[in-house]
């Protein structure tokens, strides 16, 4: 059985080792290297290429460092563009769409576990939005409302440092703890927004980074 293609995070992005890849095909690392460096354009136009030296063997007789580059998914795609259309490079690529959607996959569970509180929000949400017609919106004003409330913009909490992570949990406890009673979601968004800005106005007169975030605007209901 083949081994896994095995996904490397490199700066909060699944990234793979061309040297990984030259073993699924049963290649030499150089030859797979080499597509690498004759269209270094091509590559870039994907996204910076980060390259990697490995210091030989230990014990290894003139042995020399070996340069790999470790690809975003895009990149690994045109690299077996730029091969040979051969059986192992079809299977290949179907084993990289694998690799790199369970890579998605798992960071999206750590993120979710990174942010307590999330579900309980939304799970509070959904009940009070059953009968709306714009229950999506519902759920994207909620998520907004935190975000600004932390001063993060859409799509920033992947990556994010751990006190803005502890931030973002609590901010969601008290969102979803003020909209008890509420009588529709109308009415738990405003409650939601009155709390989020009084916790605001409460980490406000405390000094530290950690309360730096918090640099939105303040809710007032």
């Amino acid at each position: 059985m083949t081994a896994a293609i095995t996904i490397i995070i490199a700066r909060e992005e699944p990234r793979v080792d061309t040297r990984d890849l030259a073993h699924h095909l049963g290649i030499q690392h150089r030859s797979a290297f080499k597509l690498v460096e004759a269209y270094p354009e091509d590559f870039k136009a994907l996204g910076v290429v980060r390259f990697e030296i490995a210091k030989p063997p230990k014990g290894a007789k003139g042995g020399r460092p070996e340069r790999s580059a470790l690809l975003t998914e895009d990149q690994a795609y045109l690299l077996l563009a730029y091969s040979r259309n051969t059986a192992k490079v079809r299977a290949l690529k179907v084993d990289l769409v694998k690799a790199f959607r369970d890579a998605r996959a798992a960071a999206e569970t750590r993120q979710r576990d990174y942010l307590p509180g999330y579900h309980e929000l939304h799970d509070r949400v959904h009940q009070l939005a059953a009968e709306s017609e714009n229950r999506h919106w519902v759920h994207a004003n909620f998520d907004k409302l935190v975000n600004k409330t932390v001063g993060l913009s859409a799509g920033q909490r992947q990556g994010l440092p751990a006190p803005v992570l502890s931030l973002t949990a609590v901010v969601q406890t008290v969102a979803t703890r003020a909209t008890a009673g509420a009588a529709d979601h109308k009415e738990a968004y405003q409650r939601a927004k009155a709390a989020l800005g009084r916790l605001q106005d409460a980490l406000a007169v405390l000094d530290g980074p950690e309360v730096a975030v918090l640099g939105g605007g303040r809710h007032h209901g």
